[in-house]
């Protein structure tokens, strides 16, 4: 793909387990500091726009990244706030079938929940059901409650690092979110770069979804597979293979060029 000097890149993060290391806690989870050198050295750059996106709460994922300049995007994309601290929410019609379909799956969530060692994380669009330290003789009863939430009609399920992302509307994930993102920043994904890294199935999901229009996906870990994704080991491999993806952008190429001409 061509790329105009002055195109600007869309550079968008998943958080847990890409921008930070996994944890037992999710409550610990802390930007890797190569990470944040990297987002911060991305959003100097004025052919940029760097988001992260994030299963968790929008205010959740914007305490834990400390960069000015950055889009965010909470509950997979259904919520973000913008550089300049505005925010978009899904609106109405998504509020009033957010209700509906919480009604209809939280007793199956809360069956689940009194499986020892279950927990539920309630995350308002979206319910993390978490079964790290779950008893191995639940196994079975855990696998068919699991197949039932699959089997529901208007949510989606993702798998994760033990554990499983229900969220509440059938039309989100991080597909669509990256989707709603090129509305809001005003990128075209036909004509313009796009690079998504993840580590999660909600993140395969877009992953291809970029891959599909020409951009770049960066598998962190080894819990998914995505052919022609790259493939890095962690928060500091991504950093370093980000930091070359962006020194050999048309856009760095010209400045150099003409710096060097200077």
């Amino acid at each position: 793909m061509n790329h105009a000097p002055g195109h600007r890149f869309l550079w968008v993060f998943d958080f847990d387990g890409t921008l930070s290391s996994i944890v037992p806690d999710r409550a610990e989870a802390r930007l890797h500091r190569a990470c944040e050198r990297m987002l911060r050295f991305l959003v100097r750059s004025p052919w940029n726009r760097v988001a992260v996106l994030s299963s968790r709460m929008l205010d959740d994922i914007v305490a834990r990244v400390p960069v000015p300049g950055v889009f965010f995007g909470g509950a997979s994309g259904l919520e973000w706030q913008l550089p300049g601290g505005h925010r978009i929410g899904p609106g109405a019609a998504s509020e009033s079938l957010l209700a509906t379909n919480r009604r209809a799956v939280f007793p199956l969530l809360i069956e689940m929940a009194s499986l020892p060692g279950v927990e539920i994380e309630d995350k308002r669009w979206s319910v993390a059901v978490h079964y790290r330290n779950a008893s191995p003789r639940s196994l079975r009863r855990r696998l068919s409650l699991l197949q039932r939430l699959r089997n529901r009609k208007g949510i989606k399920v993702f798998l994760g690092p033990e554990a499983v992302e229900v969220q509440m509307l059938g039309g989100g994930g991080k597909s669509a979110g990256v989707r709603r993102l090129c509305r809001l920043a005003g990128r075209d994904p036909s004509g313009e770069r796009i690079v998504y890294a993840g580590d999660d199935e909600n993140d395969a999901v877009a992953i291809r979804w970029v891959l599909s229009n020409g951009g770049t996906g960066i598998v962190v870990g080894n819990r998914i597979t995505v052919p022609r994704a790259r493939h890095v080991e962690g928060p500091a491999g991504l950093a370093r293979a980000v930091r070359e993806l962006e020194e050999i952008s048309p856009e760095r190429i010209t400045a150099k060029a003409r710096g060097g001409a200077a």
